[in-house]
């Protein structure tokens, strides 16, 4: 039976601190009510009645945080995901996108999760797309109507230029966060002086490479001579069943934005990779430390998209855990990409070779990072995404201390949550991962759990039950 943590006692562990990556061996974690109510050497701490957790030799880590995610695209499925998100060691998460009905449950307290599910830490506003912000117009109303709504910032998806910078102005004004992609052709150097609080995925696309290259003005000047998009007139998506059809359509491009890439922007993520210029690289993490833009890098999302037809993917034994039409359609995303012309493979295996030398040098220059999977898309799994993050993160060359830090510490940084999480420390959230090795010494070492406590101590053994389950379940569509 899972540990009450209303009173437990974790007896002689050694406990890591996200700050430095210093040890405090042989101690004893007293949990009351879910708070860490007591830390001390082994034997010190007097309780009268606890249930006594035996974690000598293990390495205690806070809860690891994914910064990006999408579980609530399931609706009431969404536990599903949060389950298998908590047997990976994840306690928390920032939501990427929501409805008025999650917001409502949310505020009701009826959202289906449970007290040890991971818990909900940010809830971002209905996305910002050429739908609810195609003018500058119509951007500036719908932050203002997501705030009211009770959004806990604004998240862009797909506006273009004009309409992005009228946003983030507004959001600035109204005093909500902005965080998100970068609009094709716009300059993340503006985008960060003007207040941005995070940019996902390096961009997508060419957003952050164009401003490393040399040739990055003339780059975004031909990005900006194409056309935008056509898109049905907002009083056609009330014609009955329309939306369901939008929704595929963009559940099919979301699926592997890289196999939807237009000539134009191809064409320019190849010269952005050629032009490299390292010192622009430089000035703009500069740039980005001063201002307080963060990174949500999500490196596994980028190299699942952009390197899609690696056959690892396919062998993932976590693929267990997807529903039939989930797995069809991831492969034959991955069909259509091995049908792409040798050239632009090689292309898209050239930017994420970039993307991880940038986000080595972000970290080096000071640019904060926190972790985050952007499960849902092409061979991105709930829970082991996050976990393949800290691969590629370690991978680009950031240290184990650091890539500890993108899971723990950087996230409560990010939220301002450094007084409730982030560290094991007397009176913070007794949201944490126990480890057989010190993660100080190999990333890999935080794959190697031996328990969890969010709400319960959960063992290894529960935790691989609550995989099986998940796998006898199938995950609902995240996108």
């Amino acid at each position: 039976m899972p540990a009450n943590a209303d009173s437990m006692l974790l007896q002689g562990a050694r406990i890591v601190d996200t700050r430095d990556g210093s040890l405090s061996r042989d101690f004893d974690v007293y949990i009351k009510e879910g708070v860490i109510a007591k830390l001390g050497p082994a034997g010190t701490i007097d309780v009268d009645s606890a249930t006594e957790i035996d974690a000598r030799g293990k390495f205690v880590v806070p809860g690891y945080l994914d910064m990006h995610t999408h579980i609530f695209n399931a609706g009431d499925d969404a536990g599903i995901a949060a389950d298998l998100m908590l047997a990976h060691g994840i306690t928390g998460f920032r939501e990427m996108a929501s409805t008025a009905r999650t917001r409502g449950q949310r505020e009701t307290g009826k959202l289906p999760l449970t007290g040890t599910m991971p818990r909900l830490l940010s809830l971002a506003s209905e996305l910002l797309t050429p739908f609810t912000a195609g003018t500058p117009e119509a951007a500036v109303k719908t932050v203002r109507e997501q705030k009211e709504a009770g959004a806990d910032f604004i998240k862009v998806a797909f506006t273009g230029p004009a309409a992005f910078f009228a946003a983030q102005a507004e959001a600035k004004r109204i005093d909500i966060p902005i965080a998100g992609h970068l609009p094709v052709g716009v300059d993340p150097a503006q985008a960060s002086a003007g207040g941005m609080r995070s940019i996902e995925h390096l961009g997508p696309g060419s957003g952050i490479l164009t401003a490393c290259s040399r040739d990055g003005e003339a780059i975004r000047a031909d990005l900006a001579a194409v056309p935008p998009r056509r898109l049905p007139p907002v009083h056609l998506l009330k014609v009955p069943f329309l939306d369901i059809l939008i929704r595929r359509r963009l559940r099919d491009l979301l699926t592997n934005p890289a196999l939807r890439y237009p000539e134009v922007e191809l064409k320019a993520l190849e010269r952005a990779v050629a032009t490299f210029d390292e010192d622009r690289a430089r000035k703009l993490a500069a740039q980005l430390a001063a201002d307080g833009t963060w990174q949500c890098v999500t490196l596994i999302r980028n190299c699942t998209c952009l390197l899609s037809d690696s056959p690892e993917f396919r062998k993932d034994p976590n693929l267990r855990y997807l529903a039939r039409p989930t797995f069809d359609r991831w492969m034959e995303s991955s069909k259509e990409f091995e049908a792409l012309p040798a050239t632009t493979r090689e292309t898209l295996k050239g930017v994420y070779e970039l993307y991880l030398k940038v986000t080595r040098l972000f970290d080096a220059d000071g640019v904060k990072i926190i972790a985050g999977s952007d499960a849902g898309g092409v061979w991105d799994i709930p829970g082991s995404s996050l976990h393949q993050e800290f691969d590629e993160l370690a991978r680009a060359g950031l240290s184990p201390l650091r890539v500890l830090q993108g899971a723990t510490l950087n996230g409560a940084e990010f939220l301002g949550m450094t007084d409730k999480m982030g560290t094991v420390e007397e009176g913070k959230f007794a949201d944490l991962v126990l480890l057989n090795a010190n993660p100080i010494d190999d990333v890999a070492n935080l794959h190697d759990i031996a328990g969890v406590v969010r709400g319960e101590f959960h063992s290894p053994e529960e935790l691989e039950a609550i995989k099986a389950k998940v796998a006898g379940r199938k995950l609902p569509e995240l996108l």
